[in-house]
């Protein structure tokens, strides 16, 4: 059987920075690149990167001949999306695509990872039952993914590296793991 990856989701602006940075300079962005970091000073870090899947495109590429289709081509080849969603997140086209395909056509379960918060707790009510507000707020930054996301498993989890380490290792979030669609998280 050929390897699955997980296919990271996060927010560029578009068009991007005309700045050498591009990119880079996207907070998303940079919260991406923390997981490929954790992966490179450590192997077993278990993040497959579908990015690196396919070869890479440049900024000024043609959104219908070679955007889409390259981004369609590495959610194919994924086990599941990992979804920042910041407080610097916005409704890009590319993001909708993603979100859109992934979930909608693909059915992959979602990490969802939150940046500014830090630990479980950050994402609970105070009777540790439900997820909190602050993370309820931030699914209205890209619709198409609140509107979705109750078509499949999804598992919210702060920006904290064991802990993402514990969701990334989950195989209930993995395509095909007969997992039920809904909202998951960890309490303690």
């Amino acid at each position: 059987m050929s390897k699955i990856y997980n296919y990271s989701a996060f927010y560029v602006s578009e068009p991007f920075s005309q700045s050498a940075l591009g990119a880079h300079a996207s907070k998303d962005f940079c919260y991406y690149n923390m997981l490929k970091a954790w992966k490179g000073a450590d192997s077993s870090f278990p993040f497959d990167n579908a990015h690196e899947t396919t070869y890479n495109v440049r900024d000024n590429s043609d959104w219908e001949s070679t955007l889409k289709p390259r981004l369609r081509e590495r959610l194919r080849n994924s086990k599941n999306i990992i979804l920042f969603l910041s407080d610097y997140t916005a409704n890009s086209r590319a993001l909708r695509e993603e979100i859109d395909y992934g979930i909608n056509t693909l059915e992959l379960p979602v990490i969802v990872i939150y940046p500014d918060l830090k630990a479980n707790d950050d994402l609970l009510t105070a009777d540790k039952n439900n997820l909190n507000n602050t993370v309820k707020s931030l699914w209205n930054k890209l619709p198409v993914f609140r509107d979705s996301k109750s078509n499949v498993p999804v598992l919210h989890v702060p920006m904290n590296k064991e802990t993402i380490r514990k969701a990334l290792s989950n195989v209930n979030f993995r395509v095909g793991s007969g997992k039920k669609s809904g909202d998951y998280f960890y309490n303690n």
